[in-house]
């Protein structure tokens, strides 16, 4: 995601290196430079236009700050710039005085609506808000069926009538149930089309004046770059919704969309959706979506992520082991599982700031890393996660585990060491100062430190003393 857009970006901080300060002229060529990337992302010709005119007003008009150079001056006014186009702050989800609130799904076949709907519903579970999905498309093959076995899945009730029901009384009869069960919010899920038709229009119009939504989000896929904006700006017109859910943002997009939706349509993006799983769907944050694409990382996001996964109690008790240097090979398979809970390693390590520059062919060798580091683990006795000491000095111990898990004893040895080093460090961070990164993960500095250790490039430099990748360790893991 974004990724070529922000190599692009960085070509333009380039040409104003070894300048004393922003100018007109200077500013030329770094401007078309982004201009070019804008376009080649699929950004909407109009938002391009006027987003590079306010850039340059910006950026003749910034005040020289001393220690800061033109080329980091001029990517905090690309920044601002990107924010306010994507609309400057997150709008939440509608909520009625009295419930049920109801929210509205629409948009065209294809795009991800009926998952959508259930990766929403997911969302607002978690928020303690219990939840009815309504089942109103009863023209697609399989439909229903998939939001009921959607609904299943994320332990949601889903309402249906079968598919010789008039969606409209479908809507009507949902929308009754959920009053008389006391649910608190509604999510009806909307027939789509291969391209809009009258009858679409005229049906979903006739569902949002019986039913009345708080929210009418409109469903969108981010591959199809501008066309989404102007996609947005047709039912705002002639349906009126207050949103978009922007779908498949992690796949081979080029992010036109992200940046056109709210300056085409009028109508913010409330949500992205992040991946195929039902748990893959994050609120739009302009700011941190900003950050992602100038390559700054995703801090907020990532700390979200990790207190989804962990609890406070698991927190405190691993800090103390940290402190007693007690952490042990149940704990470091115990952090790997979490990682990998919270999505794939690229994913995550695009969160980090200096981390979307790592290759693509370093993050699959962290993944095949992961999966070797936790076959070596599980093919270790009870008493030899709980002691590591017991590895340290045992070689018949090593070669059993070795050939448990199809490696080599050294390899073993390796993992024991490493494994050792990364607990004293991890010991020292935490008496010496903040040892817990990503808001309260601990420990995991020092696994992506281990798995540095076997592979090279997560450590700061491959071979290069031990003393000199302490801070990299610790940044890597999300401190």
């Amino acid at each position: 995601m974004f990724d070529a857009l922000a190599e692009r970006l960085e070509e333009s901080w380039k040409k104003l290196r070894g300048q004393d300060k922003i100018s007109k002229t200077n500013i030329q060529d770094a401007l078309k430079d982004v201009r070019r990337a804008l376009l080649e992302a699929d950004v909407n010709l109009e938002v391009v236009k006027n987003f590079i005119a306010d850039v340059e007003t910006a950026a003749q008009g910034a005040e020289v700050i001393s220690r800061v150079n033109p080329g980091q001056q001029f990517i905090k006014i690309v920044y601002d710039e990107l924010v306010k186009v994507m609309g400057e702050s997150n709008v939440p989800l509608a909520k009625a005085d009295k419930p049920p609130t109801v929210i509205l799904m629409a948009g065209l076949q294809g795009t991800g609506k009926t998952t959508a709907t259930a990766k929403l519903a997911l969302y607002l579970k978690k928020q303690e808000r219990s939840c009815l999905l309504v089942a109103t498309d009863v023209y697609r093959p399989a439909a229903i069926d998939q939001l009921v076995t959607l609904g299943k899945q994320i332990d949601v009730p889903v309402f249906a009538m079968g598919s010789d029901t008039d969606p409209v009384e479908i809507a009507r009869v949902g929308l009754a149930r959920a009053k008389e069960t006391g649910v608190d919010t509604v999510i009806i899920d909307t027939a789509g089309r291969l391209q809009i038709d009258p009858e679409m229009m005229g049906e979903l119009a006739r569902i949002k004046q019986t039913v009345k939504p708080h929210d009418t989000l409109l469903v969108v896929d981010a591959m199809t770059g501008q066309e989404a904006a102007n996609l947005t700006r047709t039912f705002s017109e002639q349906i009126g919704i207050t949103g978009a859910i922007l779908t498949k943002l992690d796949g081979d997009t080029r992010g036109g969309a992200a940046l056109s939706v709210r300056q085409v349509s009028g109508k913010p993006i409330k949500f992205v959706g992040v991946g195929e799983k039902v748990e893959a769907l994050q609120p739009f944050y302009p700011e941190r979506m900003a950050s992602r694409i100038l390559n700054m990382g995703d801090i907020l996001t990532l700390v979200e992520k990790a207190q989804e996964e962990i609890e406070l109690a698991d927190v405190e008790q691993m800090q103390s082991k940290i402190m007693a240097a007690k952490f042990d090979f149940n704990d470091f398979l115990k952090q790997m599982r979490l990682l990998k809970n919270m999505g794939s390693l690229a994913g995550i390590m695009k969160l980090i700031p200096g981390m979307n520059k790592l290759g693509g062919d370093v993050l699959e060798k962290g993944e095949t890393q992961l999966k070797i580091t936790e076959a070596m683990i599980n093919s270790m006795t009870k008493e030899e996660r709980a002691n590591p000491e017991l590895l340290a000095s045992s070689p018949n111990r090593r070669r059993r585990v070795a050939q448990g898990s199809g490696h080599q004893e050294r390899d073993i040895s390796k993992l024991v060491s490493d494994f050792t080093r990364m607990r004293s460090m991890m010991q020292q961070m935490s008496t010496g100062g903040p040892a817990m990164g990503m808001g309260g993960m601990p420990g995991m500095g020092g696994m992506f430190g281990a798995m540095g250790g076997q592979r090279p490039g997560f450590r700061g430099s491959a071979g290069g003393k031990q003393k000199k990748n302490k801070p990299k360790k610790k940044k890597k893991g999300f401190g």
